[in-house]
């Protein structure tokens, strides 16, 4: 019998089998308000508190109730509940709570989007109906959009011979032409997805994130006859189905920019491209490099001061010392000068007046629609802009005429062209090989562009010439080993330092991408050792700001500071896994270990840190019963993990007391994840007595002060060794490059860690 219960007397109760819900409060209290509670709601009284009753069917309307009485629309303690009072056992109740939720069939989808055109067609309004049932405008939209499908569709939506999303993805347009073509095409194949039938009958759209259709603006498109399909079936963009009207309104409106800022700048040409690129478009052309405007003098003396503010910075982002904290705070202030120094090196350029009405440029298209002038410049024939200092200037034409000199074309203020003084002289050059302009500019080609008559080479020439030129150059360079290797030393600190661009080379030596921050990696002595070896590297080269000057100054180098270099470039560039996922083992390493003769336990030791406190309990007991045996697994059988971890530190670090036998066991013993396995295939090969890259990165103890590292790489190729070979300090080639232990968690166990 159905009776009101007022709604402050309802509370939820533990025996409804549904546990896991969508929060559907909100739509819920939108239609009560609208409708008024339709169904009942199952109830069973309360022993406490007394007079109460537990909802045991029908949550999401008695959650919709209590939001609209937090928000005061009703009165809980006035406001009648139809309910259904059930009194017995739980598990009765808990059956008629399972009951109620599972025997319910949900509405055919083709009959809800024909109730809801239904009403609409009785005098509704899609806003009013959204309201009353408490659903979005969009999901009202959508749902008429389906039933106004083509009806083939809709028959095969209503007979449940496509689903829901099948039926959506052909409502996503509501042409019932491009429907049924799609429909014919796919819709007797049971294999193909809601996604193929959306990217079908989108092909021929343009969407309206599309740069063309953001610079036309959906008010101007549809003024114009367009049409846009909205999206009303998931977050994507509306579609505009006559692409043609979009280019058309976006070509006029390009042109008009391009002509008024070709009148305004006074260029031979401004070229409109619906695209943020100019590589098709520029085809044919030749590029028109304009000098840079000189720095001054203020802006010089900054750039210098960022470049020696940096240097430190980057040496303790790079020590792997820092905090979180502290980390994210240098790398801010990094960040802060490292733009601040792009920004004075990429000054405007400069082009001379009589030069603008022979070039052009193209007004390119942002990937947001915004007109965006491109900044390179482009001729129809080979023009070379060269910026004449004020000596050689006079030398060629007298005195200059300063007057005569243009800025960069911009409007720049009367101070800035003062700092710029004197004025800046051009010298054209061109294909045509004569003289053209006047007064201070003059045209002459370029030397190493020129064909033998004067006129210009085409760029593929060029390009082929080079490739030659390179292959010239490594052809000489093979005679000279020692040579060979202060490039390559060079180039890789280079890079390390961030000044690859003027290398010259593939040659790369970055730091490793682990898979862990450095900041998350416990310390050892290993990394120490190798913060302590770059500390106490020859660093005097890299100061000069010019690159080849500070390759001279490498060059004279002692033979020694070179090899240590070398060696810790390298010792800092080891990849501590192979690829991703689980660590494995790089057998090149692993054999470089072998000829090192590296001993891991003197190099790192396990810690509660690095290692005791990430395994199982039960791992801890077997380790101790692998170095000590079962008398001192006992002692420790009965402790708590943290215990446990804690004497294990002491025991592995050789502080514990413990027998000569036990402690030599311990202090030899490292996790496999930490053993070099070096496994040799086939016959072993022998030491030829050079000793190979042991020779650079080895006990430099035996060595002579003056040994000649060029002599050791031409002893490889075959040239005499001359005095000898030099060996770098062996132990700048440890690493820390630990790799987690595959144990399982011991998250399962509930011992509270704490330190002994």
């Amino acid at each position: 019998m159905i009776q009101s219960v007022k709604l402050s007397r309802l509370v939820l109760s533990d025996v409804n089998v549904r546990k896991r819900r969508a929060d559907k409060a909100e739509s819920f209290a939108i239609s009560i308000a609208a409708n008024g509670i339709l169904q009942n709601l199952i109830v069973t009284p309360l022993k406490k508190p007394r007079g109460h009753y537990g909802v045991v069917a029908g949550e999401s309307r008695y959650r919709g109730l209590m939001l609209l009485a937090e928000r005061g629309e009703i009165n809980a303690d006035e406001y009648d509940v139809p309910v259904k009072l059930m009194t017995g056992a739980e598990s009765e109740l808990s059956e008629v709570s399972l009951v109620e939720n599972f025997q319910r069939d949900n509405m055919n989808p083709a009959d809800e989007c024909r109730g809801f055109q239904l009403i609409l067609s009785q005098g509704g309004d899609i806003d009013g109906l959204a309201r009353r049932f408490g659903v979005t405008r969009r999901f009202v939209e959508g749902r008429l959009r389906l039933a106004n499908l083509a009806e083939p569709i809709f028959d095969a939506l209503a007979d449940e011979k496509i689903s829901l999303e099948m039926a959506k993805a052909y409502g996503t347009t509501a042409s019932h032409e491009r429907q049924l073509k799609v429909w014919n095409a796919y819709g007797h194949s049971s294999y193909n997805t809601p996604d193929t039938i959306r990217r079908t009958i989108a092909n021929d759209d343009m969407r309206s994130s599309d740069p063309v259709a953001l610079l036309v603006g959906a008010e101007a498109y549809e003024a114009a006859g367009g049409v846009i399909e909205r999206e009303l079936f998931s977050d994507g963009d509306d579609r505009w189905t006559n692409p043609e009207i979009v280019q058309r309104l976006a070509a006029e409106k390009m042109e008009a920019e391009a002509k008024r800022i070709g009148d305004e700048r006074g260029l031979a040409w401004i070229r409109p491209v619906a695209s943020s690129s100019t590589y098709n478009a520029a085809h044919g052309l030749y590029r028109v490099y304009l000098p840079t405007e000189p720095m001054t003098e203020e802006q010089g003396a900054r750039a210098v001061e960022i470049e020696a503010l940096l240097a430190p910075l980057q040496e303790q982002l790079e020590s792997g010392t820092l905090t979180d904290e502290a980390h994210i705070e240098i790398e801010a202030q990094y960040d802060t000068l490292a733009a601040e120094l792009e920004a004075l090196e990429h000054r405007p350029v400069m082009m001379p007046a009589e030069l603008a009405s022979r070039v052009g440029a193209f007004l390119t298209l942002s990937h947001t629609g915004e007109m965006v002038l491109d900044d390179v410049f482009y001729s129809e024939t080979p023009i070379t802009v060269t910026m004449v200092e004020p000596d050689a200037a006079e030398d060629d034409a007298g005195e200059p005429e300063g007057d005569d000199a243009s800025d960069d074309g911009s409007e720049g203020d009367a101070e800035d062209s003062e700092r710029r003084a004197p004025v800046a002289t051009f010298r054209i050059e061109e294909g045509a090989g004569h003289t053209i302009g006047r007064g201070n500019t003059t045209s002459i080609i370029e030397p190493d562009r020129a064909a033998p008559g004067g006129k210009p080479m085409s760029q593929v020439l060029m390009d082929q010439l080079a490739i030659q030129r390179r292959d010239v150059l490594g052809a000489a360079l093979q005679a000279n080993p020692g040579l060979a290797l202060d490039y390559m030393i060079f180039v890789m600190i280079e890079g390390r330092n961030y000044r690859t661009e003027g290398n010259g080379t593939t040659i790369r030596a970055p730091l490793p991408q682990d898979a862990v921050p450095a900041t998350g990696v416990p310390g050892s002595r290993a990394r120490d050792y190798l913060a302590e070896v770059y500390d106490g590297l020859d660093a005097s080269w890299s100061e000069p700001d010019n690159k080849v000057a500070r390759f001279e100054a490498f060059r004279v180098l002692s033979d020694d500071t070179k090899a240590k270099w070398l060696a810790w470039i390298v010792a800092t560039s080891f990849d501590a896994k192979e690829g991703y996922g689980a660590p494995k083992q790089i057998p090149l390493q692993n054999r470089l270990a072998t000829i090192l003769e590296v001993d891991v336990a003197s190099w790192w030791r396990p810690t509660s840190e690095n290692f005791f406190d990430r395994v199982p309990k039960g791992a801890l007991l077997s380790l101790l019963d692998e170095v000590g045996g079962p008398s001192l697994t006992s002692r420790n059988a009965s402790s708590k993990k943290p215990e446990i971890s804690a004497s294990c530190q002491k025991l592995f670090a050789g502080d514990a007391i413990v027998e000569t036998e036990v402690k030599e066991k311990a202090l030899a013993w490292v996790p496999a994840a930490m053993r070099f396995n070096d496994v040799a295939s086939g016959e072993a090969v022998e030491d030829d007595g050079q000793d190979e890259l042991a020779g650079l990165i080895g006990d430099d103890m035996g060595a002579g002060e003056d040994d000649d590292l060029a002599a050791l790489i031409g002893e490889d190729a075959g040239e005499p060794a001359g005095d000898g070979a030099v060996d770098a300090d062996s132990e700048s080639s440890g690493t820390d490059d630990v790799t987690p232990p595959e144990h399982q968690n011991d998250d399962a166990v509930n011992d509270v860690v704490a330190a002994e």
